[in-house]
């Protein structure tokens, strides 16, 4: 991580009866109050370098006792505050991307310019923004980050652009070698001065790296961060995918497995903080869902679908709901019969799963039989076009449609395996009502299963568990 060092003289502040001085042999004739603290300091450094500060001065009628100045909801409070006065008086500071963002506000609050006095301390922190923590992906994550104390601030300076610009650079250089693996070890990241001086000699870059640390940002800034670099287009959407399944690793880990979620949410001790804590996750999940890629295939169905239990137990929107539920249609012959046990939370019946769900992700996955199976993929309709010129040509196009079909009938195979296997679960639960299960079962036309064994074994569970002699 870069750093910045700034002046040269020793730190000479010191505390005394809860008042922050500096060591001088002039007389204190400024007194700073600052979000609670009192700071006994000097106009000739301070004045020299803050407008803000020459203003207020000007303002107040001339006395022998020295002139107090309020700066009430301090930008960054003492700290910032503290780091710009040392500034003045030519005491060294450290600045880095842990600070950057305070220091930069306070400095735009005091209005440190280059109007005041050149080499001012807007002037210098810019130019390290701009010139080295822009340049460091670690910085610029890490400057990202502190961004959301000061979020007006940030937006008015331009510092949350900048940097979420500068890390969607970063990833789409060169997307080729990026990986996503979870091997990336979080090792200490050298540290390197925007002073010339270099602590060590820097390390080749771990694989994994930025879907992970990208995965530490809010949501807030996650999805502008990760719109951006989907507007680059560069990042092949898979890849897309599986950061977003990280993410959701790192804020969603329990989720879809809270099964009383429902009860404690309910409860009377703790409602407020629970009520706030379901609907933090409710945004981040409505938010992953927002930026899932279009291309089918670029998330599993199994991932798909632990989303959609999540929503479910979150009560996430209609739209994110109705959007999960399509695209796990679409892949539903991925899936495994655990992925489809979706705990029930409607008060409209006891049943354990959620049948209701799983019935309707089967309903659009049979829509998508209702298309032509001879029709190429929109994006391809120009090129098969120009390819049907000749004979051949119309021969390999039959061919390549054929290939379809049949890889569309083999889905529905594999959905009836999965069908039958679903209802060999849900037929233990003693209040699956029959009707559910009857639509279950024929909503696989005969013809997708090869044998139905699987299908026989779920109706006898059926029956001995609900203790009926019901014929089908």
């Amino acid at each position: 991580m870069k750093f910045m060092k700034l002046g040269s003289r020793p730190d000479t502040f010191y505390t005394a009866e809860a008042v922050r001085s500096v060591s001088s042999e002039v007389s204190s004739d400024l007194i700073v109050q600052v979000t609670g603290s009192r700071y006994l300091l000097h106009k000739f450094p301070l004045l020299s370098k803050c407008s803000r500060l020459q203003r207020l001065c000007s303002e107040s009628p001339e006395s022998s006792q020295p002139q107090i100045v309020q700066l009430p909801e301090f930008p960054g409070g003492v700290e910032a505050f503290e780091l710009c006065a040392k500034f003045c008086y030519g005491i060294t500071i450290t600045l880095s991307a842990y600070n950057i963002v305070a220091a930069r506000c306070a400095a735009d609050f005091l209005q440190m310019t280059e109007d005041v006095e050149k080499g001012n301390l807007v002037y210098k922190l810019e130019v390290f923004f701009t010139s080295c923590l822009l340049h460091g992906w670690k910085d610029a994550i890490v400057t990202l980050q502190s961004t959301k104390s000061f979020p007006l601030w940030s937006e008015d300076l331009g510092i949350t652009r900048r940097c979420i610009e500068a890390i969607a650079s970063k990833v789409s250089t060169h997307p080729s070698k990026l990986s996503l693996s979870h091997s990336y070890s979080r090792r200490e990241r050298d540290d390197v001065s925007c002073n010339g001086a270099e602590s060590q000699r820097l390390k080749p870059a771990s694989k994994g790296w930025w879907a992970e640390d990208m995965a530490e940002l809010g949501v807030d800034l996650y999805w502008r961060t990760m719109m951006e670099v989907k507007s680059g287009g560069k990042i092949p959407s898979n890849l897309i995918g599986e950061a977003l399944k990280i993410y959701a690793a790192r804020w969603l880990p329990k989720i879809s497995r809270e099964r009383n979620f429902k009860n404690r949410a309910g409860s009377d001790s703790d409602s407020d903080s629970t009520s706030e804590s379901t609907s933090k996750h409710r945004v981040l999940l409505e938010t992953i869902v927002s930026l899932l890629p279009a291309e089918k295939g670029a998330v599993t169905c199994s991932f798909l679908l632990k989303l959609l239990k999540a929503s479910n137990i979150l009560n996430a929107s209609s739209s994110s709901k109705k959007e999960l539920t399509r695209r796990s249609a679409l892949q539903l012959e991925e899936a495994a019969v655990r992925d489809l046990l979706i705990p029930s939370i409607s008060h409209a019946n006891d049943t354990v799963f959620d049948v209701d769900l799983v019935i309707a992700i089967l309903e659009q996955f049979m829509l998508q039989g209702q298309s032509p199976p001879t029709s190429p993929p929109r994006s391809k309709l120009g090129f098969e076009r120009r390819r049907s010129r000749s004979a051949e040509n119309i021969d390999l196009e039959f061919q390549e449609s054929r290939r379809s079909s049949s890889a569309s009938h083999s889905s529905k195979l594999k959905v009836a395996k999965l069908v039958d296997g679903y209802l060999q679960e849900i037929a233990r639960d003693v209040n699956l009502p029959l009707s559910k299960f009857i639509t279950l079962a024929e909503a696989i036309p005969d013809f997708s299963r090869l044998d139905h064994d699987d299908l026989y074994r779920a109706i006898d569970i059926y029956l001995k568990v609900n203790n009926k002699s019901t014929a089908f």
